[in-house]
């Protein structure tokens, strides 16, 4: 059973939930905690690491994207206490989020022939791009990243990141926990495995669409002396798709001092 979501988005990035409507979701889910990693940005409406609302345990959380030379690989910092260098980092990413959004609008509206309902801002992710994106087209979500936005289609931008190295030190001085999350998501998962050497978890648990050799993982968590964590990557109402038995829960919040 689920008590914890881990990996949780809201409208600070490219999520539907806010701190407002997650009491009532987790309450629904039958989860006790979440965690809040919006992309590339911190929250300031939480004011410590882990905190309570209306009856919820949440651990205020960040999910970094960064380049490990090989492949670009998502970090998770759980329990953050924001230090300087994160928040002046997190400010140089959204400015580039808000140049390579508009690059993107300006690309389909281009190849499309019609304004899009979406403006360039703080947060802005290629997921609000699609569903505007289908709002207008004969587009539906999942095509305007398959044919317009994706990866190496032809209104895709790459965003400007931190380093590996950059990013895990950055969360390493803010967060009580730094982990490697969905590593089969990745090209190279024996690759992005392999990070884990210099990180503290991994996200164990996650709503893969495929089956995938969860061994693998294992064998990273005895190797690296890893804590397993685990999410559902929430982008809309429901959370607890996937997450931590209450087990794995009381040890991370071992390992965030709570």
């Amino acid at each position: 059973m689920v008590v914890a979501d881990l990996h949780v988005h809201t409208t600070r990035s490219d999520g539907t939930l806010t701190l407002a409507t997650l009491p009532e979701a987790a309450r629904a889910a039958g989860v006790e905690a979440v965690a809040v990693t919006d992309h590339d940005r911190l929250n300031p409406d939480l004011d410590g690491p882990v905190t309570d609302r209306d009856g919820l345990t949440i651990v205020h959380g960040i999910e970094l994207r960064v380049d490990a030379g090989d492949q670009r690989l998502d970090l998770l910092g759980y329990g953050v206490d924001p230090t300087d260098d994160l928040r002046e980092a997190c400010a140089t990413i959204q400015q580039n989020r808000r140049e390579r959004g508009r690059q993107i609008i300006e690309c389909v509206e281009d190849r499309l022939g019609v304004p899009l309902p979406v403006e360039p801002r703080d947060g802005l992710g290629r997921p609000h791009i699609a569903r505007a994106i289908a709002e207008v087209s004969d587009y539906g979500y999942g095509e305007a990243f398959e044919e317009l936005i994706g990866n190496d289609c032809p209104c895709f931008v790459a965003r400007e990141i931190p380093s590996f190295e950059r990013g895990r030190d950055l969360l390493a001085d803010a967060c009580g926990l730094v982990g490697l999350a969905h590593p089969f998501r990745y090209e190279d998962t024996e690759a992005a495995l392999a990070r884990c050497a210099s990180v503290d978890a991994v996200e164990r648990w996650y709503p893969y669409d495929d089956a995938v050799d969860t061994e693998r993982i294992e064998r990273a968590v005895d190797r690296y002396d890893l804590v397993p964590t685990g999410g559902s990557d929430a982008h809309g109402e429901t959370v607890g798709g996937a997450g931590l038995d209450d087990r794995a829960w009381q040890r991370v919040r071992r390992a965030l001092g709570v």
